[in-house]
């Protein structure tokens, strides 16, 4: 981690779990850390949790990046206080309890789309433009997919609605980002991390009645692979990497 002592990553989703869990481990790791979310009050309690000799490493600020101008807004602060993103963990995500079939859901299924692809295609975009701006040629993007952005298993109590649909483009993103960032003469790398089930509040408020029956990941675990990946050597990357926590059975 060497290489990326006091360079500024950006995680989307910051508030709790996975995002809250990687702003944690990349500060201690020596990274500024811009952590982006919609529940403001949940960055500044995540800041008072770091250790004091960590506290300046962090910056909380408000962000729904399902909604274009508060991404370019970010990423205009972030260049202008703090010199640019050199790391992006897309992390934000949502799920919601309905069935593409059901009638009246297109808000919600709006809002997965929204969220789970838009966003991560506007924050994709705004960091590596910045990077460009500032010829930076060694940046990483990671994409927190999922197992269900490959597989759709048919499990009770599991609605995976528009959310399957939204991590499978991801996967699909991924390689199309890949290609881009070739063919515009960059070496910034490009990582899908795809979890299986994975203990957060986002899984617990969906499908509570799951919550206690199957094994987990904890958001540390992949908060672990995050780092891993994006320490790899200058000539290595890692297009996808799946965890399973031991046991899972799809």
């Amino acid at each position: 981690m060497n290489r990326w002592l006091n360079r500024v990553a950006v995680v989307t989703g910051a508030s709790s779990g996975i995002g809250a869990a990687c702003c944690k481990d990349l500060v201690s790791k020596g990274m500024i850390v811009v952590g982006l979310a919609r529940r403001e009050h949940r960055l500044q309690e995540l800041k008072s949790s770091l250790p004091v000799d960590q506290v300046a490493n962090f910056h909380g600020r408000k962000c729904d990046v399902g909604v274009e101008q508060e991404v370019i807004d970010a990423f205009v602060w972030i260049e202008q206080t703090l010199g640019g993103a050199d790391v992006l963990i897309n992390n934000a995500g949502i799920v919601r309890r309905t069935n593409i079939t059901d009638e009246g859901n297109s808000e919600a299924l709006r809002a997965i789309l929204d969220t789970n692809l838009l966003g991560v295609s506007w924050c994709t975009r705004e960091a590596f433009l910045s990077l460009q701006r500032r010829k930076v040629n060694d940046g990483h993007v990671v994409l927190i997919n999922s197992l269900a952005g490959h597989i759709v298993p048919m499990v009770d109590g599991i609605q995976f609605n528009m959310y399957a649909p939204s991590k499978h483009a991801i996967t699909a993103l991924t390689e199309v980002l890949r290609q881009e960032f070739i063919n515009k003469g960059t070496k910034t790398k490009i990582t899908s991390i795809s979890p299986g089930v994975v203990d957060t509040e986002i899984f617990d408020k969906n499908s509570p009645e799951l919550a206690n029956s199957m094994p987990m990941l904890r958001a540390e675990d992949v908060a672990d692979a995050v780092t891993y990946c994006i320490q790899t050597p200058p000539n290595v990357q890692i297009h996808e990497l799946t965890i399973k926590p031991v046991g899972e059975r799809f």
